[in-house]
């Protein structure tokens, strides 16, 4: 009998794998219910905000890994991340009133400043 149960034990597949994203789906959508957005809320919209967040962190990271390479750097930090973000326009715009904790801020003289020669 207890052979049995084994066998019809079925091997289980999470939403996030059946949609094709990394982020917890189920856990998103159960925030979104929590928060009280909507009276009620659609499985999909669990699945498009995983598959936003996503695209955007994908996105952030590729910046932040050319500014690490730019300086030659292996290791991706938060000054790297805030040097992609702020040289993206779209980015920029997204995410204009944040502060990166230990980012530093964007290299910029002003062209009054330099003496001329």
């Amino acid at each position: 009998m207890a052979g049995t149960r084994k066998e019809n034990k079925k091997t289980r597949t999470t939403i996030s794998s059946k949609a094709g994203v990394i982020f917890p789906v189920a856990r998103l959508r159960r925030y979104l219910k929590k928060g009280r957005y909507s009276q009620r809320t659609a499985v999909s919209a669990g699945i498009y905000l995983a598959a936003v967040l996503e695209y955007l962190t994908a996105e952030i990271m590729e910046l932040a890994g050319n500014a690490a390479q730019d300086y030659k750097k292996k290791t991706v930090g938060p000054r790297h991340i805030m040097l992609g973000v702020r040289n993206d326009t779209e980015l920029d715009q997204l995410l204009r009133k944040v502060t990166i904790s230990r980012g530093g801020v964007i290299p910029h003289i002003h062209p009054v400043l330099i003496p001329k020669k």
